[in-house]
């Protein structure tokens, strides 16, 4: 099974923005009834933080996974069309690849389906990007934090972003359902449209506004399908929901979603260039997008995105209505962490020097932004405090806590003379167990684009 073959046009479904966000079964039917030549799906993101990388676990439950995997692929195999799905579980990690096959065969098995599956790998070696990294095949992007041979090594989880190129690999080997680790979002969308010979720049360009779903409509009402027409000199994007309306406004508005450049989007092969791209309105639903390109690059890249252990955690939640320590809360907070400080060193001497970590935010003054906050005046009448104690064991960092706890109950402050009760606290600590961090930002340079995405085929036969 392949996809439609087609000459001036592919059409395109894309049923949401992330596999298990969830999306209108009638906006699908819909959009099926536009007859796709394929349907793709993002399923991951850096998003939700580096815990889903760092363990090998999703952001949305199995049952949210499998609801929209058991309406994409019926809807695939009901229109003899390829299914591709990207970004597996989160993260993409092998774990997360193979907690979405399972979901996969169960799906098939209840429906008494059969296809080839393809399963194409993002996790990459740890010799191999040692031995890469010594042949000078990774470099850094910027901004990169300092990276050698050892922070490879403490790595729980490296995963390379594959481009357009394993999918097509899996789709030309005859491939019905094509599930991805870590992936380009974008890719996903642009890989057939390539396979046809569409132009570079309207393919990566529609496929930018598909990864999405429907986020580039006016208003979303929740996540839902968008479908485009793809053409050789322009592509058309509209949502299938009668409700949701697409403008010029909107459509053009995506590419800063993600992006810090609206006219230039990097891929792995080369550059989107948005620069003389124009939007038209064909309809009060419709818009019409003419004029993208696509520089290729001189060298082919892959980015690394790794995660390690930082630590275990402990978390206290605390609240400050006093409008005494409100005043002064900085100094509050810089007085209350020397305070802490010398209390853990009274305790455990040099056992933690340099191995553990006070974290501070205060919600109703910084507490989104942190420094970047313009707003610098206190207008409200209480503050929240959220305290976070890492360290290399939980045990420790519960004690920690309870440190931290204590000392912040009743710090004085200058205007009071006698014992204080500084801050209100719900709960005693709160365990995180394992918390991870983003390691890297580099990239592994590439003679051949499916070079470390191998792919395994399987034959999911039911009767």
């Amino acid at each position: 099974m392949n996809a439609t073959p087609v000459d001036d046009e592919v059409r395109i479904l894309a049923p949401t923005g992330v596999c298990g966000s969830g999306f209108s079964e009638k906006s699908f039917e819909t959009a099926l009834a536009q007859r796709p030549h394929f349907i793709g799906c993002d399923a991951g993101s850096t998003d939700p933080g580096p815990e889903y990388l760092g363990k090998g676990t999703t952001a949305f439950p199995a049952e949210a996974i499998a609801r929209d995997l058991r309406l994409m692929i019926l809807g695939a195999l009901r229109l003899n069309i390829p299914l591709l799905i990207g970004t597996a579980g989160t993260a993409g990690g092998d774990l997360q690849l193979e907690f979405v096959k399972s979901i996969v065969q169960t799906i098939a098995a209840d429906e008494k389906l059969s296809f080839k599956l393809a399963l194409i790998h993002a996790e990459q070696s740890k010799p191999f990007l040692i031995k890469k990294l010594k042949e000078g095949r990774i470099v850094p992007l910027q901004p990169a934090p300092p990276f050698d041979e050892n922070v490879i090594s403490r790595s729980a989880h490296i995963v390379g972003m594959m481009g357009a190129e394993p999918f097509m690999s899996a789709l030309n080997s005859g491939a019905n359902i094509v599930i991805t680790g870590r992936a380009s979002d974008t890719a996903i969308f642009a890989s057939v449209p390539l396979m046809r010979g569409f132009p570079e720049g309207l393919a990566w360009h529609a496929a930018k506004i598909l990864e999405c779903g429907a986020a580039a409509v006016v208003l979303r009402k929740s996540p839902d399908c968008m479908f485009v027409w793809l053409r050789r000199d322009h592509f058309v994007v509209s949502a299938p929901d009668p409700e949701l309306k697409c403008t010029p406004q909107s459509i053009a508005s995506h590419a800063l979603y993600e992006n810090g450049d609206p006219f230039k989007l990097i891929e792995s092969s080369g550059t989107l260039d948005l620069t003389n791209a124009q939007y038209f309105a064909q309809d009060e639903r419709t818009v019409k997008v003419t004029g993208s390109k696509f520089h290729k690059a001189k060298q082919y890249t892959v980015k690394l995105e790794g995660a390690e252990l930082a630590g275990y955690q402990s978390i206290l939640i605390g609240s400050v209505r006093d409008p005494y320590i409100i005043r002064q809360i900085d100094s509050w907070l810089e007085k209350l962490k020397e305070r802490i400080a010398a209390r853990v060193e009274m305790v455990f001497g040099d056992k933690l020097k340099g191995r553990w970590k006070l974290g501070l935010h205060v919600y109703g003054k910084n507490g989104t932004m942190g420094p970047l906050e313009p707003v610098k005046e206190i207008t409200s009448h209480e503050l929240c405090i959220i305290f976070e104690l890492t360290s290399p064991s939980q045990e420790i960092s519960n004690s920690l806590a309870g440190i931290t706890r204590h000392q912040a109950l009743h710090l004085p402050i200058p205007e009071w003379s006698g014992l204080i009760t500084a801050i209100a606290l719900p709960y005693n600590a709160l365990e995180r167990g394992e918390v991870y961090r983003f390691n890297m930002n580099q990239l592994l340079l590439l003679d051949d684009p499916c070079e470390v995405f191998p792919i395994d085929f399987v034959d999911v036969k039911n009767e």
